[in-house]
């Protein structure tokens, strides 16, 4: 279909001119100026291309499917149907929705703030159809989208760069080259590092590197090297424009290829067994669970893995670049980071996130891993605060910089909404009646992008939630301990109720999600619900009182640092009034 490949060129142009008027093109004060009008101008076209041609897209794919003509399509009640009983046509749906919201938002595009908004919202639009190509038909499915989603982010960011060197002035070139080069180094290794273990998926070690579909992945390959030692040359020479266009050129052919083979099945493949839970979750079903399965088994998420290597070599750079200043960073921070990292992993990729989604009472330990016991250590070893330390300034003085912007965030109206201690209770536990108690989480599960979804809202939530409460990063919005210790009483409240409502119900609240996996072990699903729940009050009490503990002790510090100001303010008071005495009797004495 024609369609397909002109809307994912035009996804990834709009994913790319977001990302470079977020980052790379210079700024005054936080205001998007005129060495980046060009591009702008260029970025309304290729919104109206992208919405255009992913609606084509939509409608082409239905009409395949009922094996029609695409005018027999144009019917709003099978669109509808379409869409809302289909991942892929939901998917789909939020690519256009995306495309509209920022043809939508154009006029208003003057900041960089906007800018940093609108590329979130293309980078959904660009990844959602993503979740349902040809990768996501095979084993290892978390490893094979992930990847695929972590290489065509990275080259929508490369060419970032590529079209802002383009569209800039000389003068601006200068100031953007230093990024681009660290942007583009770090994009061919991530585009290299998923490409290499997406193919590897995909085809093995086998014949089938000869097939016609494993010499595109070559040319693919052999392309990506040209462009990269290019690139090489256009750092030298900020100058040649000559290089710049067919740097582009060749990014835009590695693109087209891309996605050919995203939607197109390798002519030779494994040959696997019937499993109809590989059909619905892409995983294929593990053997019963054991203390040593479940704690040594492992199925990558790459999605969540990589952003998680993303972050921890973020905490390390910061870590690192203030050792180099000559200042200390306490060593407990970085411990509770890390191990706050290996939490999240074990309960998204390792044996807990694996067996959590094929049972509910593993589901539910991996839920309290992932929103309760993970963040409290992501918290306390401030990653607010080490990035405010080491995030660089503006390159030049009229620009924010990327630490003003960062502190303009959090400072923010939104922010200061957001972590209002309500606010944050109601996202903790309001959102768990939300999910279980309706029919989101059987549609969540059942396909990977809402099993992401559900598992970034966990540790979103439980990252709010114990930030406002024991966080000792900046907080834009200061509550009072005693606030802090009435909210945590009401989210155990809630909790408990949240846990004898559901170990109490009769029926399963997964839609027929688990009874469609056909596992062989652990047949009763009501008792392996009612079981999950208990685990989950017993986890979810846990944390939550030591969060008590820790707020009152924070408590009693803080007063005690008040006391001793408060004597140290007395006693300067004191001094101050002692000298006055003695300089009035002085003059006394000389009068």
């Amino acid at each position: 279909m024609l369609f397909d490949p002109i809307s994912t060129l035009a996804s990834l142009l709009a994913v790319a001119i977001y990302f470079a008027l977020t980052f790379i093109f210079p700024e005054t004060e936080g205001n998007l100026n005129d060495s980046s009008r060009k591009i702008r101008k260029a970025l309304l076209p290729v919104l109206i291309i992208w919405l255009v041609t992913s609606t084509g897209n939509l409608i082409a794919t239905l009409a395949n499917l009922f094996e029609v003509g695409i005018t027999d399509m144009l019917d709003w009640v099978s669109i509808r149907s379409y869409v809302i009983q289909t991942s892929l046509g939901r998917l789909q749906a939020i690519q256009i929705l995306a495309s509209i919201i920022l043809i939508i938002s154009y006029p208003l595009l003057r900041k960089v703030g906007g800018a940093f908004i609108s590329f979130t919202i293309s980078m959904a639009g660009l990844v959602a159809p993503v979740f349902e190509s040809h990768s996501a038909q095979a084993g290892s499915h978390g490893l094979a989208i992930g990847s695929l989603v972590i290489h065509v982010v990275a080259i929508s960011i490369w060419f970032g760069g590529v079209a802002a060197l383009y569209f800039m002035d000389a003068q601006s070139k200068v100031i953007a080259l230093p990024r681009v080069s660290t942007i583009a180094t770090w994009a061919v290794i991530s585009i290299v590092a998923s490409g290499v273990i997406n193919s590897l998926l995909r085809l093995g070690f086998t014949s089938a590197w000869f097939t016609a579909y494993g010499l595109m992945i070559i040319s693919k390959t052999l392309i990506l090297g040209v462009i990269a030692f290019i690139a090489s040359q256009i750092r030298k020479n900020v100058a040649s424009d000559k290089l710049i266009r067919f740097e582009s050129a060749l990014l835009i052919l590695i693109i087209l290829i891309g996605s050919l083979l995203s939607r197109v099945t390798p002519l030779i493949e494994k040959e696997l067994p019937i499993d109809p839970a590989r059909d619905l979750v892409g995983v294929t079903m593990p053997a019963a669970p054991t203390w040593q399965r479940v704690f040594f088994e492992y199925e990558a998420d790459a999605l969540i893995l990589g952003a998680l290597i993303f972050v921890t070599a973020l905490y390390i750079r910061g870590v690192v670049v203030l050792v180099r200043r000559g200042d200390r960073w306490p060593i407990g921070r970085t411990i509770s980071f890390a191990i706050g990292i290996s939490f999240l992993d074990y309960s998204t990729s390792g044996g807990l996130g694996l067996y959590g989604i094929f049972s509910f009472k593993y589901h539910m330990v991996a839920h309290m891993v992932l929103s309760m016991i993970a963040p409290i250590f992501i918290v306390l070893s401030a990653p607010i605060t080490l990035a405010l330390r080491t995030l660089p300034q503006g390159r030049s003085k009229e620009e924010r910089g990327l630490r003003r912007w960062f502190l303009s965030m959090l400072h923010s109206r939104v922010s200061s909404v957001f972590t209002h201690p309500v606010t944050a209770l109601a996202i903790f536990d309001g959102s768990l009646f939300a999910l279980y108690f309706t029919p989101l989480f059987g549609d969540l599960m059942s396909s990977h992008f809402g099993h992401l979804v559900m598992n970034l809202h966990f540790i979103g939530a439980g990252l709010l939630f114990f930030y406002v409460i024991v966080g000792v990063d900046p907080n834009p919005r200061r509550t009072h301990h005693l606030v802090r210790m009435v909210i945590l009483l009401a989210a155990m409240s809630i909790h408990a109720f949240f846990s004898l409502a559901l170990m109490s119900s009769t029926t399963l609240i997964d839609g027929g999600y688990y009874e469609a996996l056909q596992r062989p072990w652990d047949n009763n699903l009501l008792a392996d619900q009612r079981t999950g729940a208990s685990l989950g009050w017993a986890m979810g009490e846990i944390p939550i009182v030591i969060a008590f503990i820790a707020t009152f002790i924070q408590w009693l510090r803080s007063d005690a640092r008040e006391a001793k100001r408060a004597d140290r303010n007395s006693e300067r008071d004191l001094a101050e009034y002692n000298e006055y005495l003695r300089e009035l009797a002085e003059r006394r004495k000389d009068s």
